[in-house]
């Protein structure tokens, strides 16, 4: 990993609406596991966690009006100006949620380009896993993002669930997801510098 005496920034966009929310108990365990991963290395990072549901009145008034207010416009430059961000929805009619593509649809096109991004969902079954693969990731790729080859999703049973010999457990995961974004964080600072392919990462 690189040496940068610049605190890496990591960002949280979480889309729960509930409080507690499983959705933002999902995005505090992924972002866990990524400082885990880079508290043996010489990279401090700085966590800021993006709650839209206090952003969700300013987003539906961005739309109408053409103009964010001061805590949206922060919250977007958080996000535009990150080392990595780590997106978490719950699903709704088998998709991502309308207030979590509402923020992003406010996010200007290439501002995310390069960006590693882990996606992440929560959802009552097991069956909704598919919004990761059919929702999320298409939604990241036009955004340009680098997304992490690991996706998380969390069903209700998923919650304290110890699995088998031949299930991948949620902390099992959230382990390898959280590793392949601190990764992927890590080499950003060279590649600002210049270009890396960052697949070699996970071979």
């Amino acid at each position: 990993m690189q040496h940068t005496t610049e605190p890496l920034n990591l960002v949280v966009v979480s889309a729960g609406l509930g409080v507690p929310s499983s959705t933002r108990l999902l995005g505090d365990r992924i972002t866990e596991s990524v400082r885990r991963e880079l508290a043996g290395t010489d990279l401090a990072v700085q966590v800021r966690v993006v709650e839209l549901r206090d952003l969700a009145v300013m987003i539906a008034n961005n739309f109408v009006t053409g103009f964010p207010a001061p805590a949206l416009a922060e919250a977007i430059e958080a996000v535009t100006g990150a080392d990595g961000l780590i997106a978490v929805t719950p699903v709704f009619t088998a998709s991502y949620s309308g207030l979590f593509k509402s923020f992003f649809d406010l996010i200007e096109p290439g501002a995310l380009s390069g960006k590693p991004v882990l996606i992440a969902a929560t959802g009552g079954t097991a069956r909704h896993s598919l919004v990761l693969d059919h929702a999320l990731r298409p939604l990241f790729a036009y955004l340009r993002a680098q997304i992490a080859p690991t996706a998380v999703y969390a069903a209700s049973e998923d919650w304290g669930g110890t699995g088998d010999a031949l299930t991948e457990t949620l902390p099992d995961r959230i382990a390898r997801a959280g590793r392949e974004l601190a990764l992927l964080m890590a080499a950003r600072p060279a590649d600002r510098a210049r270009g890396t392919d960052t697949a070699a990462l996970f071979a």
